[in-house]
């Protein structure tokens, strides 16, 4: 609740559900997303008013089931919109953002592994550089095909790639390379005639 003054009388305002007042906005509109607002020692809201998905008419808000931490609903007057984080990051109710799980903390996850058709996944503990910075992108040699590589888009969604045609992927520098700078693939464009001599 907040006062507008009208010709020198005060009218008593209330934000619509699931939004609170915010003194700095200097619009008509002065209600904000919570996470936005600092409300200091004022913490208590009017009676929620929303439905099965949106537990009050306005905000963002997590999927009723817990699991499910990569998916929230965008509510406008108790309609809602489903969004899906980019792969990799749940959404964080405090924030109102998609994030790194490690940062949102959320219970009871159940992020479902994806696999390539030759059976790869990404593995589960994150990727770091000689720095100790987690790697966005992690990349990973192929067990058996000297040219091709797999990428890691945030860590969890597998690509399976490919270095041009007389390159090998270099493990070592996360890059392709030529051959002969790649131990054991020396030989990986070496005709079947060479290969015998």
């Amino acid at each position: 609740m907040y006062y507008e003054c009208v010709d020198g009388q005060a009218i008593q305002k209330l934000c619509p559900d699931g939004l609170v007042f915010d003194p700095t906005i200097r619009k008509i509109n002065k209600c904000d997303q919570p996470f936005n607002v600092d409300c200091g020692d004022r913490t208590e809201l009017q009676p929620p008013r929303g439905n099965h998905i949106c537990p009050r008419k306005n905000g963002f808000f997590a999927h009723p089931d817990p699991a499910v931490c990569n998916v929230f609903y965008n509510c406008i007057d108790g309609e809602y919109t489903e969004i899906t984080c980019t792969a990799g990051l749940h959404f964080d109710e405090y924030s109102g953002t998609c994030v790194w799980p490690d940062t949102a903390q959320r219970q009871g996850c159940q992020d479902k592994s994806k696999e390539l058709k030759d059976g790869f996944t990404c593995p589960k503990d994150q990727t770091v550089d000689s720095s100790g910075q987690t790697v966005a992108h992690p990349k990973y040699a192929h067990p058996t095909d000297c040219q091709r590589f797999y990428v890691c888009l945030n860590g969890v969604e597998p690509r399976d790639l490919g270095c041009q045609v007389g390159e090998v992927y270099n493990e070592e520098t996360q890059r392709c390379d030529a051959p002969e700078n790649v131990p054991g693939c020396e030989d990986w464009y070496a005709t079947s005639d060479e290969k015998k001599n």
